[in-house]
């Protein structure tokens, strides 16, 4: 066989083999499946035999591939994160803005932009709705590696634009102001938000004019608590 044909062959770093892709394709069916099904029914009822039946997999799939159901959940969490807005995507598009407005607008164009994507309405937004809701065990790994970090993040941001310490109570309160729409674009149904704001337009065409309030409703309010806090200095 010649170097090149050994290179081409299954199983060489040239080539993944078969088996090596279908084992990948495996995985992937069970994760989609069990996030579709966490999302329909909760972890507590979701079980490994339903998940491979409707992956069209072995009955030990889970196991073998994840190690147990709860090892699954985690991965579907992780999963679900991913699609949405991840601590990695905020820092490297916060990298690219000079000062502390820009950062948040930029932080705030991106999670419209997500939370408008036809992915939105995925099996992934519904765990996290679920999981903010009532956090399982499983979620609290998730909270000190993903969400603790973006609040720090954003308590930073809000200090610097209102001239306040980050433990000031006002920077609290104004973080939470300008949290709190996304946190129920994230778990409301989305047919209902719909039904009740038609002009809403929550599209990803809809998606500038949204980021663009939201960053200059959020600025107005920032304003008004500098100026409360200078009456008070």
């Amino acid at each position: 066989m010649s170097h090149d044909a050994a290179l081409r062959a299954p199983g060489t770093s040239g080539e993944k083999a078969p088996d090596e892709d279908a084992a990948r394709s495996t995985r992937e069916r069970l994760l989609e499946t069990a996030g579709e099904i966490f999302a329909e029914q909760g972890f507590d009822r979701a079980t490994s035999k339903e998940i491979c039946a409707r992956a069209g997999a072995n009955v030990a799939a889970v196991n073998y591939h994840f190690g147990s159901i709860d090892a699954l959940y985690v991965a579907v969490l992780d999963e679900a994160q991913r699609r949405f807005v991840t601590l990695d995507a905020i820092v490297e598009v916060v990298a690219t803005k000079t000062g502390a407005k820009a950062k948040l607008r930029a932080i705030i164009e991106l999670a419209v932009n997500r939370l408008t994507a036809p992915a939105s309405a995925s099996w992934a937004f519904r765990i996290i709705a679920r999981e903010m809701a009532a956090p399982s065990k499983a979620f609290m790994a998730l909270r000190q590696r993903e969400i603790l970090p973006r609040a720090a993040l954003m308590k930073s941001l809000v200090s610097e634009i209102v001239q306040l310490p980050p433990e000031h109570p006002a920077v609290a309160r104004a973080s939470l102001s300008i949290i709190a729409p996304f946190a129920m674009l994230s778990i409301a149904d989305r047919g209902i938000l719909e039904r009740a704001f038609p002009a809403l337009a929550l599209t990803a065409d809809g998606a500038s004019a949204l980021a663009d309030h939201l960053y200059r409703y959020a600025m107005a309010g920032l304003a008004d608590v500098r100026r409360q806090a200078a009456k008070t200095a």
